[in-house]
């Protein structure tokens, strides 16, 4: 089979493997895990930002940021198709008992001029508006990377109104390949930053939050609170550390796949248009909201897929995925009677 249900269905290689297996380990919840430790200090020093938290998921190191940034009955102010509001069980409202204002952006991406116009009055009978988040890439808009020129507007409108400005960064790594940026850009523009190691970057599990020391030191405790608190996981931090060192230029490979596979997509009889490729996610609508069908007929072929709408699919990229397959994914898709 064909794998291209996500990015997380990766495995880990060898070498990974093995520096897995050579981790020095201890507890992290009494901060002793030299793994772990490691990893944190390489990332706040990457994105130049004072601390990080090593978490368990993407969705943790969100849920986490969300509740150090807001109070219950504040709002949050994001894309309609954010992850935080789509994919992460209603964790806003559970967690942080906090309101959600959704925009209507474009491919995920949401501006500064629908932020600033979402901004709540100071008025009694409506929630304080307390943070921004974006999610760069966006997952639901193809993969799709905000213009950094437009990120730093929306940072000065939550300037100018005392909000919070969180990253979703899952595969933002993807972003920077594309865009030529680096990370200390977004370390200086964002008071949180969420970075996933188990999409793009191949590893088993493992994400980290990063801030300033003090807003760290809250999400440590929340942390806890969420049951996040690890013991010897630095078998799991030294992957992460190992896929920052090896597994990021390589991304480029992906999103050339994503292309080439794009542009065949675009020439099947069964799709209706493709969404524009950026990096590693392929999303194309089906014609008379056949996509749940076809996904079945291409496991027929050997390829997996999903299903993201009743007549949308999307296609992911990863590192498992090798040149010969694209190839055959390619020759499948253009024999594909549908």
């Amino acid at each position: 089979m064909i794998d291209l249900r996500s990015d997380t269905v990766t495995r880990p290689g060898p070498a990974m493997l093995e520096a897995m297996m050579q981790a020095n380990t201890g507890d992290d919840v009494f901060r002793e895990d030299p793994a772990i430790n490691e990893l944190e200090a390489k990332c706040a020093a990457l994105f130049g930002m004072e601390a990080a938290l090593f978490c368990s998921s993407g969705t943790q190191t969100n849920q986490i940021a969300i509740k150090c940034h807001t109070q219950p009955g504040d709002e949050v102010i994001c894309d309609a198709d954010a992850h935080v509001y789509q994919y992460e069980a209603g964790g806003i409202a559970f967690n942080s008992g906090a309101s959600v204002r959704l925009l209507p952006g474009d491919r995920g991406r949401i501006n500064a001029a629908q932020v600033e116009q979402a901004i709540n009055p100071d008025d009694i009978h409506k929630p304080p508006s307390r943070l921004v988040c974006i999610e760069n890439t966006s997952n639901r808009g193809g993969g799709s990377c905000y213009d950094f020129e437009e990120l730093k507007k929306i940072r000065s409108i939550c300037e100018k109104n005392g909000l919070s400005f969180h990253l979703d960064g899952a595969r933002l790594f993807n972003a920077l390949i594309t865009k030529n940026e680096t990370p200390a850009q977004y370390g200086a523009l964002f008071d949180s930053i969420s970075i996933c190691f188990s999409k793009s970057l191949g590893c088993p599990v493992g994400s980290v939050l990063l801030g300033t020391q003090s807003f760290i030191e809250k999400a440590r405790r929340v942390r806890k609170i969420l049951g996040g608190g690890m013991r010897q996981a630095g078998f799991l931090a030294a992957a992460a550390t190992y896929a920052l060192e090896h597994n990021v230029a390589r991304l480029a490979e992906d999103h050339l796949h994503a292309k080439q596979i794009a542009a065949a997509l675009g020439n099947c009889p069964f799709v209706q248009t493709v969404l524009p490729v950026e990096t590693n996610i392929i999303i194309f609508e089906t014609k008379n909201n056949t996509a749940k069908k076809l996904v079945e007929q291409l496991k027929k072929e050997e390829i997996l897929c999903h299903a993201v709408a009743p007549d949308r699919v999307r296609f992911v990229l990863h590192l498992d995925i090798t040149e010969t397959m694209v190839a055959a994914v390619i020759r499948k898709i253009q024999s594909l009677q549908f």
